[in-house]
């Protein structure tokens, strides 16, 4: 090809962990020299995309399919006539709807859905979920996914086609190992023990299954403090419950979403995530990185990515939740040696920098057809998918069912 490759990624939602992935890859496909677009809501994405000098389409789209969803592909496909590019890269459920319906298969089309949709609901609407999926694939010239547990959940609800796993990436610059003390004092904490869940405050993240847990962890841990950094639907709600009761309210500090989590992970003993679903989370990438060990449920990509730096537990089991927080509270010994596997763990698995070479290499392969791949699956590294025990070890998968590579 004598021009440079021309990409267009399509995303809805535009912010939280789905639009700091993209913003990654349109970040370093734009330097690359590659020919740029993204197509999203006006919003943080799009504000960064321009920052980095990404051209921005904009495309006015709800988060969750309504009545407004004839008109979203209407307008995504004047888009995608409008950009002729020659890939185009589908983030989340509600882009990979959309954009399938406008595109029909006619431009090679990546899908990454950074967890499945029918995993948030139930009932009907799970089932005509998974029933959408199976019909999108023939749409979907590659389907990638965050975890070897996202890959298998997608292959046993039926939806098949070429498909490879290339994990989420953190930035090992910007989040680093340190102490907690001068993290502590920019962010005008206190002494610690300090727990630190971060993330929009959604059904998704659990946050009030952590409040269910801390009365136990406060008791076995009196000086135990915290920290819940985030704002979103369920915001409200938190700060109401936390008000009302006298437990929470002594030991709950609640601060508003930021730009910059890096302090907030230096300064914190344990990083937990309670989320009901996931893909893989970039907040446990990051707090790996940051030598902060890491709690939460097995839910898809959790004990892929933790493995021995920290413990994940059965999903929605509060009592071991609250365990394993107070155990590393009561521990630093047993923390501080979780940290440091998970700095080395996030060097060997999660550097953002391979992250994105394997992406750009992909696109250019799906552009010079050779996809579907020939060959057969590779086992994923450090692919725990069972939750780990006390000691960190993980249970390890030997490759994603139905095909597939790795990265």
């Amino acid at each position: 090809m004598s021009r440079p490759l021309r990409v267009l990624h399509v995303s809805q939602p535009v912010d939280g962990g789905v639009a700091a992935v993209v913003r990654t890859l349109c970040a370093d496909q734009h330097e690359r020299g590659w020919d740029v677009s993204l197509a999203c809501p006006d919003g943080p994405l799009a504000d960064a995309a321009r920052g980095a000098g990404v051209p921005v389409r904009t495309w006015q789209a709800t988060r969750s399919p309504g009545r407004s969803v004839l008109a979203e592909v209407r307008a995504l496909a004047r888009i995608v006539a409008r950009t002729a590019p020659d890939v185009v890269h589908l983030h989340s459920s509600k882009a990979g709807l959309a954009g399938r319906l406008a595109v029909r298969g006619r431009v090679p089309t990546i899908v990454q859905p950074h967890a499945w949709s029918f995993d948030a609901v139930a009932g009907p609407l799970a089932r005509a979920a998974r029933t959408w999926e199976r019909v999108g694939a023939r749409w979907t010239s590659l389907l990638l996914c965050v975890s070897a547990d996202e890959l298998a959940t997608g292959r046993a609800a039926g939806i098949g086609g070429a498909a490879v796993v290339v994990p989420n990436g953190v930035d090992l610059d910007r989040f680093t190992a340190g102490g907690p003390d001068d993290a502590r004092s920019v962010l005008g904490l206190g002494p610690g023990p300090w727990a630190l869940c971060l993330g929009r405050v959604t059904e998704q993240k659990g946050q009030d299954l952590l409040l269910d847990a801390w009365p136990s962890v406060r008791a076995r841990v009196p000086g135990a403090r915290l920290l819940v950094v985030g704002d979103g639907p369920d915001a409200d709600a938190l700060r109401a419950r936390c008000a009302a009761d006298p437990v929470l309210r002594d030991s709950v500090l609640l601060h508003p979403p930021t730009t910059d989590p890096a302090p907030y992970h230096r300064a914190a003993d344990v990083v937990v995530l309670p989320s009901r679903w996931e893909g893989m989370p970039l907040v446990a990438l990051e707090a790996m990185a940051s030598a902060r060990p890491v709690v939460g449920f097995a839910v898809t990509g959790m004990a892929e990515a933790v493995g021995p730096a920290g413990r994940t537990v059965p999903p929605g089991d509060v009592p071991a939740l609250a365990d394993a927080i107070a155990l590393r509270l009561a521990a630093p010994g047993l923390a501080a040696g979780e940290g440091r596997a998970a700095r080395a763990r996030a060097e060997e698995l999660f550097d953002r920098s391979r992250v994105t070479a394997r992406v750009a290499a992909l696109v250019a392969e799906l552009v010079a057809g050779e996809w579907p791949m020939s060959s057969p699956p590779e086992t994923a590294p450090g692919n725990g998918s069972t939750a780990g025990n006390e000691s960190g070890e993980a249970g390890r998968s030997t490759g994603p069912p139905g095909g597939g590579g790795t990265w």
